[in-house]
């Protein structure tokens, strides 16, 4: 979602990419009539296309609304036991996609991940830029957290962890500054900067407590929509992207 000058892409190699068949089969398509531009029939799959959001609105593939086109942002509540990857074994998130979209290139991706008892806010794309400028380190997007808690607070933890000294066991470097919010005896917001490998609950582990639940609600100042059912996904704008920065 750059807003540089779009790329321009070759019907046929353009709809391959996004999963709708090899380009001889996209160029069956074609003489078929089955795609159509601003209302009208496209005759020649070699025809250039600027790679622009309004596409999808713009050309229908055998009736139906273009997927989204290259360098799309998808935003997805991601349920309990579903797991962030492509190998492993059980649910995995990318089954919630749409089947076209799991034979995409570039491939969708989350953007770093969620642990399989955790829940919430995690988005996915296929735009490799933008991936990185929102996992990398230097550029400190929050991620705020709803954690509950085994046990009660100790009333020190906030301090602890907005002091950018803790040390988690078989780390060499402390945790940058967080910030906690207690919603109750057993229940906090937490917000952090960073991405290592569990780090809520290896936080909480670190203050002698333990996460029985997780659920991330925010990334930058982009929430997670209320109307959003578990499993169900959205695509973003560029105003949405922009709010993962601000």
């Amino acid at each position: 979602m750059s807003e540089s000058k779009p790329a321009v892409l070759r019907l046929d190699r353009l709809l391959a990419n996004m999963g709708y068949g090899s380009r001889r089969e996209v160029q069956g398509l074609v003489r078929a009539g089955a795609v159509t531009l601003d209302g009208a029939v496209v005759g020649d799959a070699d025809m250039k296309l600027a790679i622009t959001p309004a596409l999808s609105e713009r050309m229908r593939v055998q009736g139906a609304p273009l997927d989204p086109p290259p360098g799309f942002v998808i935003l997805l509540h991601k349920p309990l036991g579903v797991t962030c990857s492509h190998k492993d074994t059980g649910p995995l998130v990318y089954s919630l996609l749409p089947p076209r979209w799991r034979s995409r290139e570039p491939a969708v991706s989350t953007v770093g991940r969620l642990d399989k008892e955790t829940s919430g806010l995690l988005l996915l794309t296929d735009d490799g830029d933008l991936l990185h400028r929102i996992i990398s380190p230097r550029k400190k997007v929050s991620k705020r957290y709803r954690a509950t808690l085994a046990r009660p607070l100790n009333g020190e933890e906030d301090a602890l962890f907005a002091g950018g000294e803790l040390l988690l066991e078989g780390d060499d470097k402390p945790v940058a500054p967080a910030v906690l919010e207690p919603l109750g005896e057993r229940e906090a917001w937490l917000t952090v900067t960073e991405g290592r490998y569990h780090l809520v609950r290896r936080m909480f582990a670190a203050v002698g407590n333990h996460v029985e639940a997780l659920h991330r609600d925010r990334i930058g100042a982009l929430d997670l929509p209320d109307d959003l059912e578990p499993g169900r996904l959205r695509r973003l704008t560029d105003a949405d992207v922009a709010r993962i920065f601000a």
